[in-house]
């Protein structure tokens, strides 16, 4: 238990927890609407290392987006870490996937830290952090011999 944290604070975390788990196991489900359901209207989703950057804004423009990006790789992704951080609305997630390019059908795995922010019980900014070499790697086709 966090002693000197007030429980309203300790329950919003909690929720946030819980909704970050909800996002991630849609992500792995191919699940689209149950993703964005997780996402306030007014998101931000960047992926600052991909390649070029990304940078979404919008819920409706972050569902454009997962509509093609969901259907390039299969993931399954387990938690291996959630850190607790002093602003109750915000939630650092440790996790790694596992998968397939679905282009090349090249096997995919990959960790990943993603930093989100919630307002009104929702994820208004997600900022995620992963290694785009074994990304561009499984979408590459293997050379002819």
């Amino acid at each position: 238990m966090d002693s000197g944290v007030p429980e309203q604070a300790r329950a919003r975390r909690a929720h946030h927890v819980r909704i970050a788990e909800r996002l991630l196991a849609a992500v792995g489900a191919g699940d689209r609407g149950a993703q964005v359901a997780c996402y306030h209207p007014d998101v931000v989703l960047e992926f600052p290392y991909a390649a070029p950057p990304v940078r979404i804004e919008g819920r409706d423009a972050v569902d454009a987006y997962l509509a093609i990006a969901l259907g390039v790789f299969e993931l399954r992704l387990t938690v291996t870490r959630v850190h607790d951080c002093v602003d109750p609305d915000t939630v650092i997630v440790e996790f790694t996937g596992e998968g397939r390019a679905r282009p090349t059908d090249r096997a995919y795995a990959n960790t990943y830290i993603a930093v989100l922010a919630f307002r009104d019980g929702l994820v208004v900014g997600q900022r995620e952090f992963y290694n785009p070499v074994p990304a561009a790697q499984a979408l590459t086709a293997t050379p002819a011999n």
